[in-house]
């Protein structure tokens, strides 16, 4: 019979080029390493795909099956699914390891083989399962366990300057699908014929600008009349009707990093009350980017922009927080909760944190100006304020179309 290994390493192909440079995963992973030392950890077990992505490049396709990346002193390892062969090896910044499903938990015998028995490890305590972490004290008996996730989302939380560099084409790419769906709008028009225009048009922009890359998960949402009334409604085939109130949302994602461009828009004309809702929104939207600059906090801001809707009698109708943080996230994986523009978050602003400022109105049905409102630009905190780089205009003057 032949030997069928719990694990192996399948080094096929060449590697590929990676979204940054071999310095800048070195510099991460020297600070997760000096991290670890802080916690007293010997090991992190990376699960995340952000963290994973983070530290080594690549950005896996779970599909029901477990992935990690065992970061120690000397070593950085994926640990990835033998349905992806060599695919992960070629991402991977550092050494790769396949576990085959022969065996059960042949995962993390292949994590074990790295990351070693009866040693003190640092995992993520926001993603890792109940059962996972059962498995990870069966196989790696460990010390003790220290949650690190909070640490590596600080680290995440200030980017380098390769990641600003990324996220400004991202923000442009973004403007790019924001016109393509302008061009797009019409009466009769569906949303998901708007949609797929300003998906496609980023997608090739994307492709033009990182031929190397790989291409996966850029969308649009794109919501009309009763759908705008949540931030993220998915796309529907409801047919636009003149005087609809429109919201366009285009989400660029370049190697795991996402930006976004979020716009009002209303098709053909917009009535009085509608007018004064949106005239609102956007003079809020202009008072809390005059207020991202460093050493004010995530919940000052936050206040502050409450105080302005609480004045035109409009803060019932807010419904979520004023922004967030741009970097390794997706409406399905990631998000650095660290530095949201809430009312509970005490994060003071630093430069080299990029934020978004998206205040929301929704208004309900059935009364005058009914819909949801929102503006939404990608802000660089630098030394002495922040640097707007999202350049699609927002306001009437130019998003009345069709």
């Amino acid at each position: 019979m032949t030997d069928r290994p719990d694990f192996y390493r399948f080094h096929n192909g060449e590697k590929a080029v990676l979204p940054f440079a071999e310095i800048e995963y070195e510099a991460r992973l020297k600070g997760l390493r000096r991290r670890l030392e802080d916690a007293g950890a010997h090991a992190a077990v990376l699960t995340s795909m952000h963290n994973v992505a983070y530290y080594s490049g690549f950005l896996y396709c779970a599909f029901g099956r477990p992935y990690a990346l065992v970061v120690t002193e000397s070593d950085c390892v994926t640990i990835s699914a033998g349905i992806d062969a060599g695919q992960p090896w070629r991402h991977s910044h550092g050494d790769n390891i396949t576990y085959t499903d022969w065996r059960r938990d042949n995962f993390w015998r292949a994590i074990r083989a790295v990351a070693g028995e009866d040693k003190v490890i640092g995992y993520e305590g926001d993603h890792l399962t109940l059962a996972q972490r059962d498995s990870l004290e069966d196989f790696l008996r460990p010390l003790t366990m220290v949650d690190i996730a909070p640490a590596t989302m600080r680290q995440r939380m200030l980017k380098s300057p390769a990641e600003i560099a990324l996220i400004r084409q991202g923000a442009q790419v973004a403007d790019v699908g924001g016109y393509a769906i302008r061009e797009a709008v019409r009466e009769g028009a569906r949303e998901i014929d708007v949609a797929m225009a300003g998906r496609d048009a980023m997608e090739l922009e994307i492709a033009e600008r990182f031929p190397e890359a790989e291409y996966r998960d850029t969308w649009v949402w794109f919501q009309s009349g009763l759908n705008t009334d949540g931030a993220h409604n998915p796309v529907t085939a409801r047919r636009l009707e003149r005087g609809d109130i429109l919201s366009l949302n285009t989400f660029p994602m370049i190697s795991g990093y996402y930006t976004a461009l979020e716009r009002t828009m209303f098709l053909g004309e917009v009535d009085a009350a509608s007018l004064a809702i949106w005239q609102a929104n956007v003079a809020a939207h202009e008072h809390g980017m005059a207020l991202l600059k460093p050493g004010v906090s995530c919940a000052e801001v936050t206040h502050q922009i409450n105080a302005f809707l609480q004045e035109r009698d409009l803060l019932q109708y807010r419904t979520f927080g004023y922004g967030h943080s741009f970097g390794i996230l997706s409406h399905y994986y990631g998000r650095e909760a660290g530095l949201e523009l809430r009312e509970d978050i005490d994060t003071v602003l630093a430069p080299g944190m990029v934020i978004s400022m998206e205040p929301m109105l929704t208004i309900p049905e059935g009364r005058p100006g009914a819909g949801g409102y929102r503006e939404h630009d990608i802000l660089i905190i630098t030394e002495d304020g922040a640097e707007n780089i999202t350049g699609y205009p927002y306001g009437p003057d130019f998003n009345v179309v069709g």
